[in-house]
């Protein structure tokens, strides 16, 4: 692996395990915020690295659409915390873009790895596709199942949420 890709891999790894400590942790609190900057920075870190990464098509392909597309749901998940809007639905609008953008990552992890996995190397994107999609439907119905709660359990002074 070059320098470039052990880069990428740091960031994926840090971003992981700081996507996983915030969906633990109670929201809106110090180590949310901390913990949630660290993610930012490292979701972002990963997705500019990965748009240098040319190894498996020797051109800009579709990893890097998904790329570009990371990066915009992290700036659409994070412009309602900035600017509290929408009034009254600016929480639920961070939370569901960054959790998708979670989700994102965890299917783009398990993807690269069963993707490596010597069996289901000639079909590559099958292999890739089919996990995406399996994690990526998994991803969203825990999101939806769970969020109301998880914004439930947001200090009080962001208590004003509408009903999903």
């Amino acid at each position: 692996m070059s320098t470039l890709g052990w880069v990428h891999t740091s960031f994926g790894i840090v971003a992981l395990l700081a996507g996983t400590a915030v969906i633990f942790i109670r929201k809106g609190t110090r180590w949310h915020r901390t913990l949630g900057h660290v993610y930012l920075t490292s979701m972002i870190s990963l997705n500019v690295t990965a748009l240098f990464i040319y190894r498996l098509f020797g051109h800009f392909g579709p990893f890097h659409w998904l790329a570009a597309s990371s990066l915009l749901t992290l700036l659409v998940g994070m412009i309602p915390v900035f600017t509290r809007r929408p009034k009254g639905l600016w929480l639920e609008r961070h939370a569901i873009f960054i959790n998708v953008s979670f989700i994102g990552l965890v299917a783009a992890t398990v993807s690269e790895i069963t993707s490596r996995i010597p069996a289901l190397e000639n079909g590559f994107g099958l292999v890739v596709g089919l996990t995406s999609a399996l994690v990526i439907g998994i991803g969203m119905v825990l999101l939806f199942r769970n969020l109301p709660q998880s914004l439930r359990r947001a200090p009080a002074r962001f208590q004003n949420i509408s009903k999903i």
